[in-house]
């Protein structure tokens, strides 16, 4: 069987795709964090009680603002990386870094089913979940994946990350 990415630029490195994520992140972050600000909104409410034996319980939960700021989060995130890797294979992260997303088995820019699928797997779990763990989970996924340097997002959405030509 012939190599599917035979005729494409090499495949994208770990550091350029982790400031290309930076990037992304903080071009969202800022305008939600303002939102946040100026609505005065708490994703999540904390309370704590004192029990006899003098641990403390703690519990964690979505107040109905923070409900709505963790919805529009996802549309946030989920939108920008779906726009942009279904427009060109490029979100503003990646253009700076020089790299784009590409379909596994041609080379082309994705296409809008599996830019959402890639998307939702990349944010989904981070913003409902998973903060800390998921984005670890995705990175060392890339690290370990031979030989296509896939992280699970891109192994769902059958996609590589290469130079952009």
């Amino acid at each position: 069987m012939p190599d599917p990415l035979a005729g494409m630029p090499p495949l994208a490195d770990i550091g350029k795709r982790l400031a290309a994520r930076v990037i992304d992140v903080v071009i969202v972050a800022i305008p939600l964090f303002l939102i946040q600000l100026a609505f005065g909104t708490n994703r999540y409410t904390v309370e704590t009680e004192r029990g006899e034996d003098i641990s403390e319980v703690i519990t964690k939960s979505y107040s109905g603002s923070g409900l709505i700021m963790t919805l529009i989060s996802i549309l946030a995130y989920v939108g920008y990386d779906w726009f942009f890797t279904k427009k060109n294979g490029q979100t503003i992260g990646k253009k700076t870094v020089g790299l784009r997303v590409a379909m596994l088995n041609d080379g082309s820019v994705p296409q809008s089913g599996p830019a959402l699928s890639r998307a939702a797997v990349l944010w989904l779990p981070t913003l409902i979940c998973c903060f800390c763990l998921w984005p670890i989970a995705l990175i060392i996924s890339v690290l370990v994946d031979k030989p296509y340097k896939q992280g699970l997002h891109d192994k769902v959405a059958k996609t590589v990350v290469v130079r952009s030509a």
